[in-house]
């Protein structure tokens, strides 16, 4: 993710605005972004849910890190910055996904969302039974 990208963010922004947004989002450069999104999982994230979360926001950033693509980079990084805003408002629980961008989503994307499903049921499963 290089420098020269933050550039053609803010201009991508600007281009993108519509008649019902009022301007741009201020779109954080990836790694304070990153840190945004660990403060706000060790602020209002349970623990076993911090741990989880964690775990996953390093993989991805891990996985785009080479990522050239300016369009791939913004989408990137404006979903994860809307998910961090999300979490730090706490407007996420009992939230459904958007069925625009589950129809988006990959083959590969869909099995992630179906273990991540798993996995979260299964600690639900466990933390019953040691009740």
């Amino acid at each position: 993710m290089r420098t020269s990208v933050k550039l053609l963010m803010a201009s991508a922004m600007q281009s993108s605005r519509g008649l019902n947004n009022p301007g741009p989002m201020a779109l954080l450069p990836p790694i304070p972004l990153y840190r945004r999104l660990l403060r706000a999982h060790r602020k209002f994230l349970p623990s076993e849910m911090r741990v989880l979360g964690d775990e996953y926001v390093k993989a991805e950033f891990r996985a785009h890190r080479a990522v050239e693509n300016p369009i791939h980079l913004i989408g990137f990084l404006t979903e994860w910055q809307l998910y961090a805003q999300k979490i730090e408002g706490e407007s996420w629980v009992g939230e459904k996904l958007d069925q625009a961008k589950l129809a988006k989503m990959s083959d590969e994307q869909l099995g992630q969302m179906y273990e991540l499903m798993l996995a979260i049921k299964n600690r639900d499963s466990d933390g019953e039974s040691n009740s």
